[in-house]
């Protein structure tokens, strides 16, 4: 399951946007605080080929991909041993989404003062960079020590932090430091947070929605954060709407002039940051979605069907969401020679529908 974790500053609006994803009503508060649990929440990932896929075979279950998001408590200016809490418990997700406060509301206290996006940013990406970078000293150290008792290091993995190091004391995100897929190996252990793919959410209020402001705002974002995906959520209304009947919430949304809840692009935004697409298997009497790395071949693909799959692969029968719509069923996409049956080789491409043939 992909895992995402919602990052920021305390009282940047992280755990409205949890509950605005995950429909959960965990409570909020309006001071900054060290004291809490995690919140864990897993979200289908909506998509209407899914939901066309369902109306026309009409299974008896219809299931979604997912991914599990993680609300911690807010990273502090400086703090190395506070924020190493949050480190630990966020080093092994996929991915990070950073929430950054843009609306304004003097009962809701901001632990650096006043309200200032770009500042804000910065001040996480940076608190990332020095939690890295006290992970990379603290290593070298331990090499050292080691060294010192006749056990040599690993030359490879001393070099790789070495150049990370470098990196990172420019203030460089390891994310920004094009490692090769055999440096990217050599460091995987350590679980580094600059390194891990992120978007960010501007956390704006209701005033804001589509003004000059916001304009304006979201430009100089842009302009200064080139490498970062950005995404603009009010998440306080979004939140208010996720607790209610989806069609209820659609002719709000409409009101308010917003085409779709930004938490859903958020939920692609994940998906698209880390090179993920989708595939459905339409087998016995479900229909599902499947996540895979984008160039996943086909032998590898079945193995998330299951494990007995990708062992007795023999062919994998194939035919697009696109084709199979116009056909508008299995048996005119074979007589029109649309289903096609493909190798362990092939590719599997977004919105395949596949069934695997096998043998064990």
């Amino acid at each position: 399951m992909v895992r995402v974790a919602i990052t920021g500053l305390s009282n940047s609006g992280k755990t409205t946007v949890f509950n605005a994803l995950t429909r959960q009503n965990i409570e909020t508060t309006i001071y900054p605080t060290i004291e809490s649990r995690p919140n864990i929440g897993i979200v289908k990932v909506p998509d209407a080929r899914l939901d066309r896929l369902s109306e026309i075979l009409k299974p008896e279950k219809t299931t979604y991909a997912t991914i599990e998001f993680i609300d911690y408590i807010g990273l502090t200016k400086g703090d190395i041993e506070q924020n190493r809490r949050v480190f630990d418990l966020i080093k092994d997700v996929d991915a990070m989404t950073q929430v950054v406060r843009a609306f304004g509301d003097s009962s809701i206290v901001h632990p650096m003062g006043p309200v200032d996006p770009i500042r804000d940013i910065e001040t996480v990406e940076l608190e990332l960079i020095f939690g890295d970078l006290d992970l990379i000293e603290k290593r070298l150290d331990r090499m050292k020590d080691l060294l010192k008792r006749g056990k040599k290091p690993d030359e490879l993995e001393k070099k790789v932090l070495l150049k990370c190091k470098d990196f990172l004391n420019k203030e460089v995100p390891l994310r920004e430091a094009n490692l090769d897929e055999e440096e990217q190996k050599a460091l995987r252990h350590l679980q580094f947070l600059s390194i891990k793919p992120e978007t960010v959410v501007l956390n704006i209020g209701e005033n804001d929605l589509k003004t000059d402001r916001l304009k304006e705002l979201k430009s100089a974002i842009s302009e200064r954060l080139t490498t970062l995906p950005l995404l603009i959520m009010c998440a306080k209304i979004e939140m208010e709407l996720a607790q209610l009947p989806s069609e209820e919430a659609r002719l709000f949304f409409d009101d308010l002039g917003i085409d779709e809840p930004a938490s859903e692009k958020l939920i692609r935004a994940c998906y698209s940051l880390l090179g993920l697409v989708t595939f459905f298997s339409t087998a016995g009497r479900e229909v599902r979605a499947w996540s895979i790395k984008k160039g996943t071949l086909a032998q590898k693909a079945a193995g998330k069907v299951h494990t007995d799959i990708e062992r007795g692969f023999i062919r994998a029968e194939v035919i697009s969401f696109d084709d199979f719509i116009s056909a508008g069923s299995m048996h005119v996409a074979k007589d029109k020679g649309l289903l096609r049956l493909e190798g362990k080789s092939y590719e599997i491409k977004d919105g395949d529908i596949v069934n695997f043939r096998f043998n064990v």
